[in-house]
């Protein structure tokens, strides 16, 4: 036996692909846990469809989905297959729905796996059911195809068996047992098995197993409809259980597969309906499985009459069986995977598909056997990314239920998640109100994106339209008040950037030691600098401030900063991180005239001599205190100025009254956009992510490497020799052509990366594109082509930044 005493609670399809996946790793000394009978316990698994769509707009989640297939493929129980790999096929009805496979195509491209566009006749050929009347075209993916579910999970359990992993059918979790802060054991109803770390694998139990160690898992159980045809007449003598592609028609929030010679039909489009995990039945009380509620054949007659239509040969037969099977949803639809923040050693594997079950389970394994997962890039998967309102009941449910009712939506990546809203404002919301601001959300905050006030801006410009996808949640007034930031001076609402403080006597060794830069300098200095894990990939950017010998104020991405920072603090008490954002708020004044906007309020020095770039100083703006930051991400002269929430409305109309005689702007987050790419400036979680290291990320100058000993150096120093990819910058002359992200690069006809950021560049008056290439084709003026949708968009390699690359402007 190796590794330490490890409970898995669910054996469903993640339970046990994890208890195959880390046995195979070396930690043996593993006990599975699950209410129902091996291998179909009674949870999701046991009533999943297993249609495999790999197509995502995450590519963690295809990577995820990839991992799947491949090990499913190579899986079978007594000659038996786990997967029937008959491809995929989802088709389009409407043209919307046929512009929407064109970008899906881009995703799966940019992704790496292969994707076919289909004529509308080609559909009918790969799916001869369906009604060529009613099709306007398709997308193939080869790969996808049925996922016996059951099959898999006896599969990894014999596996894992063979290895000495102990699994305990009907062995009910009645708790959870901890000691001083970390999991000791599970308590069942035939007694306790004690443990060091303990994985809650329970699916749409989750929830319950989650609260015994206090922890509030975002995930809510939503009945799902799933039905299946008796005989089709057209499917006669059918012997195998599959022979066309898995069907999905998202117009209609359908899907199809086969069943020897009947259809099974999934469908989204009925009204959510949602159950808490408290409600759902045990093993013993349930008429079926759990996991199954009674059909109810009211919501199904609208997908019974479109199915009718989209596959004609289906008059001809009848529904027989149906059920209402329950499985998880999510605020954001990742799964939730990670450690509890608060009691060491339980870890969740939650909300996973079996799309995604052996690639979650691999991811899982890795994480807790290596300390660090090195296949996957999890940022949108850690179970800690939420912030406190995203964890309410209220919240949770409300986001869940829209989630089910848009799974097969045409989303715009700037939509606008819906109710509830608002949640959180900045002290400046009044004040964006009366100006007529669009707001969009970011993690809960209201953030404007532009101003209606300024539409007078507009007239007299060169402000191109972008293409009909690009111009929804756009306005010309974005462009205006990007040029006007560079002409004069404007002012962004910076207040939704997560703010953290570091303190304590070992704050500056605390934070030397988890960061690529050197910190620990002069009260008043201000650093860029990374956040890496133990293999050199970024966790995050961030700037760190040192207002006072042990005080130091860190500009972070988002709560997983704040939980990185918690899960390395020193265990003697001489450091302390909290979250300082609620009650603070931030303004960005900048441009050119920044400093004739600042100085005559205030009796402190800022001459360039007098707080010069990346550095910091307290000061009065009028009446209001505040902590100036020599910083501008959109590439002008010009400063953060932080002060406390209640003082925050009165430093708005403190700075606005100097501004606007000089011809200031007030300007949203999508001039924000185009500014900080004209200027290089990387954005974490979009342009650079877990998976990359920082001389790929164009961040190498963050680095240094001569100071002391710091979390991931050792990995950085062998990964700097071998750059094979770097984030790029393209540009793009067509100002029509305006692509938004995910989209691939190809070179010829060969797809070699895939675009990260993009925006127009209304200073230098071409598009902008961020993507990461090759390292031999990232040389300046290499021209490549971006897929966007139906069209092949011309961009060549360009040097950066575009923008001011003295600068002279910054510096000024």
């Amino acid at each position: 036996m190796a590794g330490p005493r490890v409970v898995i609670i669910g054996a469903g399809v993640v339970g046990a692909a994890l208890a195959d996946e880390i046995s195979a790793r070396g930690w043996t000394e593993v006990t599975v846990v699950d209410q129902g009978p091996l291998p179909a316990t009674g949870g999701s698994t046991s009533h999943a469809p297993g249609l495999v769509f790999q197509t995502n707009s995450s590519k963690t989640m295809t990577e995820l989905a990839r991992y799947t297939v491949e090990k499913f493929c190579s899986l079978d129980v007594d000659g038996k297959p786990c997967f029937l790999q008959v491809g995929g096929l989802e088709v389009a009805t409407t043209p919307e729905r046929l512009a929407e496979l064109h970008r899906r195509h881009g995703w799966i491209t940019a992704w790496g796996i292969e994707a076919r566009l289909l004529s509308a006749d080609e559909c009918v050929e790969q799916h001869p059911l369906v009604n060529p009347d009613r099709v306007l075209g398709g997308l193939l993916i080869p790969t996808d195809g049925i996922a016996k579910a059951v099959l898999a999970v006896e599969a990894q359990i014999r596996r894992a068996t063979e290895r000495g992993v102990t699994f305990l059918a009907r062995h009910e979790v009645l708790d959870v047992q901890r000691s001083e802060g970390r999991v000791t054991g599970v308590l069942t109803d035939r007694g306790e098995i004690a443990a060091d770390i303990v994985v809650c694998c329970a699916g749409i139990w989750g929830p319950r197993i989650a609260r015994m160690v206090g922890m509030n898992l975002p995930l809510t159980p939503l009945a799902h409809q799933l039905a299946w045809t008796g005989p089709v007449p057209a499917l006669a003598g059918q012997m195998e259980e599959a022979v066309r592609p898995i069907l999905r028609h998202q117009d209609a929030d359908l899907y199809y597969r086969d069943r020897f010679d009947g259809i099974g039909i999934g469908y989204y489009g009925h009204r959510p309906m949602p159950v808490s995990a408290d409600d759902i039945l045990s093993v013993d009380e349930a008429d079926d499985m759990p996991s199954v509620l009674k059909f109810t054949e009211d919501d199904f007659a609208d997908a019974w009459t479109e199915t009718r239509s989209l596959l004609p040969a289906t008059q001809e037969a009848k529904v027989e069986e149906g059920i209402n099977g329950l499985f998880s949803f999510t605020t954001d639809n990742f799964p939730l995977l990670g450690e509890s923040p608060d009691v060491k050693g339980f870890w969740v594997a939650e909300a996973v598909w079996v799309t995604h079950s052996a690639g979650v389970g691999r991811a899982m394994a890795e994480w807790l056997v290596d300390g660090f997962c090195s296949s996957f890039d999890l940022h949108e998967c850690d179970v800690n990314r939420f912030e406190p309102h995203q964890l309410s009941p209220e919240y949770v449910l409300a986001r869940d239920c829209r989630n089910f009712v848009e799974v097969y939506d045409i989303l715009h990546p700037l939509q606008p998640s819906g109710d509830p809203r608002p949640i959180r404002t900045s002290p400046f919301h009044a004040r964006q109100q009366e100006y007529g601001a669009f707001f969009l959300e970011a993690n809960g905050w209201e953030r404007p994106q532009w101003y209606e006030a300024n539409a007078g801006l507009v007239e007299g410009r060169n402000i191109p339209t972008p293409n009909d996808w690009a111009a929804q949640y756009w306005s010309p007034v974005v462009g205006a008040e990007a040029q006007a930031t560079r002409e004069t001076v404007a002012m962004y609402d910076m207040t939704a950037l997560k703010r953290l403080e570091v303190s304590g006597r070992g704050a500056a060794d605390f934070l030397e030691g988890l960061t690529t830069g050197k910190v620990a300098k002069s009260v008043g200095s201000v650093t860029y600098t990374l956040l890496l894990d133990h293999d050199g990939g970024i966790r995050s950017d961030v700037t760190v401030a040192r207002l006072g010998r042990d005080l130091f104020q860190v500009g972070a991405n988002g709560n997983l900063d704040l939980d990185w920072f918690t899960r390395h603090l020193p265990a003697d008490g001489t450091v302390q991180v909290r979250d300082i954002t609620p009650g603070t708020c931030c303004i960005g004044l900048w441009g050119p005239l920044a400093r004739k906007v600042l100085q005559p309020l205030t009796d402190e020095d800022f001459s360039g001599d007098g707080l010069k770039y990346f550095r910091a100083k307290r000061a009065y703006i009028g009446s209001v205190p505040v902590t100036a930051m020599r910083l501008s991400y959109v590439g002008e002269l010009g400063w953060e100025l932080y002060t406390t929430a209640d003082q925050g409305l009165k430093l708005w109309d403190t700075l606005w009254r100097a501004a606007k005689p000089l011809g200031g702007v007030i300007a949203g987050r999508g001039a924000f956009n185009s500014l900080r790419l004209e200027k290089g400036y990387r954005s974490f979680g979009t342009d650079m992510t877990f998976e990359h290291d920082p001389y790929e990320a164009g961040v190498g100058f963050a680095v240094k490497l001569d100071k002391g000993d710091f979390l991931g150096k050792a990995a950085l120093e062998r990964r700097k020799e071998d750059v094979r990819r770097k984030l790029t910058c393209l540009t793009i002359d067509d100002p029509r052509s305006v692509v938004l992200g995910k989209e691939p690069v190809y070179d010829g006809d060969r797809a070699v990366g895939y675009v990260t950021s993009a925006a127009y560049g209304y200073t230098i008056g071409k598009g902008i594109a961020y993507a990461w290439l090759p390292a031999e084709l990232a040389v300046p003026g290499t021209a490549v082509h971006i897929g966007y949708f139906d069209q092949r968009v011309e961009a060549v390699v360009a040097e950066e930044p575009l923008f001011d690359p003295t600068m002279s402007r910054l510096r000024g």
